[in-house]
């Protein structure tokens, strides 16, 4: 069995990964306002069917399924993988519901608070330390966090949803005891029961919208493509970071969702969110030096 056990480091090879997850995850409410018009539930239900081929083919081509098999047949891994689908596909429903409710900014807000909450995880249940340095960016970050909240008037409910499910999936992710590609694959296996049998219900009462050759069926079957690569792309990055890192790191996605809900779906960029905003990318440019600086060669 491959060694699956968290780095005591950060690697190089984990931010490439990371990295390349939060640019595609923060150009994804592009995709999702093309779907703002179906349920959300339906549009998760089709993420979690149209996921499973697109990483099933590529852990066949690599030949890495045998884990697979094995985990289905552990219940106690089994259950692991329960809680991580659960928890994702919590965070996915949450999401694709706030982008469809004009909220795009309070998904936004959700992911800024998440790194927070992903130290604290860090600090207290895997007793990391963080430098001066790191602690500096993370209070940047905190301050630019209750910039944001005040502005808000109040914390949203889709914030602390998303804070919260996504923390915890990090957290319990680091603890399947197999490759990260291989536990997104049992995750939407484990969902795909509750997603068929949701969508053939649908089918039945007339109420779903995935019929031959319309542009939804299209963009319901692209759902995959959207969900998959990025997803695996942060399983690879996770195993090869610290939880600190990957949550100083999260700051790229809703740096970029608020770009984009700004400046392409008009929701409004008032002067708490022009300070926050330089505030976070500068947490985010001192913690990545700390990283590098830290890191052995």
């Amino acid at each position: 069995m491959a060694n699956t056990s968290p780095p005591n480091e950060d690697t190089l090879r984990g931010f490439g990964f990371a990295f390349s997850a939060y640019f595609l995850w923060g150009f994804l409410p592009l995709y999702l306002k093309y779907v703002d018009h179906i349920p959300a539930v339906q549009v998760v239900a089709h993420r979690v069917l149209w996921s499973v081929p697109i990483v099933g083919v590529v852990l066949i081509l690599l030949g890495r399924t045998k884990d697979v098999r094995r985990i289905l047949r552990d219940p106690k891994s089994l259950a692991m993988g329960a809680i991580t689908a659960a928890l994702v596909s919590v965070n996915w429903g949450t999401y694709v519901w706030a982008i469809a409710a004009e909220r795009t900014l309070d998904g936004a807000l959700g992911y800024y608070m998440n790194p927070i909450f992903s130290i604290f995880l860090a600090s207290v249940l895997l007793g990391e330390r963080l430098n001066r340095l790191q602690w500096g960016a993370v209070a940047l970050a905190t301050g630019a966090v209750v910039v944001l909240t005040i502005a808000n008037g109040s914390l949203p409910w889709p914030a602390l949803v998303l804070m919260l499910s996504w923390g915890f999936y990090a957290y319990f992710k680091r603890s399947l005891p197999i490759g990260p590609n291989q536990g997104f694959l049992l995750e939407v296996l484990i969902l795909t029961p509750f997603a068929l049998g949701y969508v053939i219900w649908l089918g039945i009462t007339g109420e779903g919208t995935f019929t031959p050759m319309s542009a939804d069926t299209w963009l319901l079957m692209g759902c995959g493509v959207v969900t998959a690569v990025p997803l695996m792309l942060y399983a690879n990055g996770a195993k090869g970071l610290r939880l600190a890192t990957i949550g100083i790191m999260q700051y790229i996605a809703p740096t970029m969702i608020m770009l984009v809900a700004v400046f392409v779906f008009d929701e409004p960029f008032g002067s708490a969110r022009a300070i926050a905003f330089p505030m976070i990318w500068a947490a985010l440019a001192l913690y990545t030096f700390a990283m590098f600086r830290g890191r052995k060669t």
